[in-house]
């Protein structure tokens, strides 16, 4: 049910960043079984893992409800996870081990083999690792932690701003210069790098969901 359940998550969550479902709107579980062909075990587990990254709310009498994020809210999280990934790879730099360096080289590899395939859900899932790697490089439990959750609240539009064209080769240009001052211990340079990467980012989604109501507009 893992894979089931991880498909059908990221399918929601398109639909919700998309605008397809609306801020408040109630996600029926036996309505998305039946869209998706599945039963509605998978489907609450889907609507869980949303809720817990915060897209969704379970709320009294009425289930699972799309969450009401503006657009400012999203960039002040962009803002927030840019300066935690700044400090992450600035400390990386300061304090990588072989082993930290190893990792985070094997994630840049895994990432520039889901770009040149053009999977763009791929290679989100490479590049979650070699964020993490950084994070973990920092040697700081607690600077780890926050990147994490912010992260992890971030996921859906870091997943989705890779669909804007030539944003993947874009972003695997950007972990070359990040790559870059980690190993040869830049800090400032690794700092500026991230920030960057991560602030693009942003743009990026703002870019995307411009298009898609455009897009709704015209039909």
């Amino acid at each position: 049910m893992g894979n089931t359940c991880h498909t059908l998550r990221d399918e929601i969550e398109n639909g919700i960043l998309t605008g397809e479902f609306a801020p408040g709107e109630r996600l029926d579980e036996t309505q998305l079984a039946t869209r998706f062909g599945v039963s509605r075990t998978p489907i609450r587990e889907a609507l869980m893992q949303l809720s817990a990254i915060g897209l969704i709310e379970f709320r009294p009498r009425r289930g699972a409800v799309v969450a009401d994020y503006g657009p400012k809210y999203v960039f002040e999280m962009f803002e927030v996870m840019a300066e935690l990934e700044g400090m992450a790879g600035a400390a990386a730099a300061r304090r990588h081990t072989q082993e930290d360096k190893d990792i985070i080289l094997s994630a840049h590899a895994q990432c520039r083999e889901a770009a040149e395939n053009e999977d763009p859900d791929a290679y989100y899932y490479e590049n979650e690792a070699f964020h993490h790697a950084i994070y973990a490089a920092s040697q700081n439990s607690f600077l780890n932690e926050q990147c994490a959750l912010l992260h992890r609240r971030l996921r859906p539009y870091r997943r989705l701003q890779l669909r804007v064209r030539n944003r993947m080769k874009a972003s695997l240009l950007e972990h070359e210069a990040i790559v870059t001052g980690i190993l040869s211990g830049d800090a400032d340079a690794t700092r500026a790098s991230l920030l960057a990467h991560v602030k693009v980012q942003g743009d990026r989604f703002s870019d995307l969901v411009a298009s898609l109501e455009e897009a709704r507009i015209k039909r």
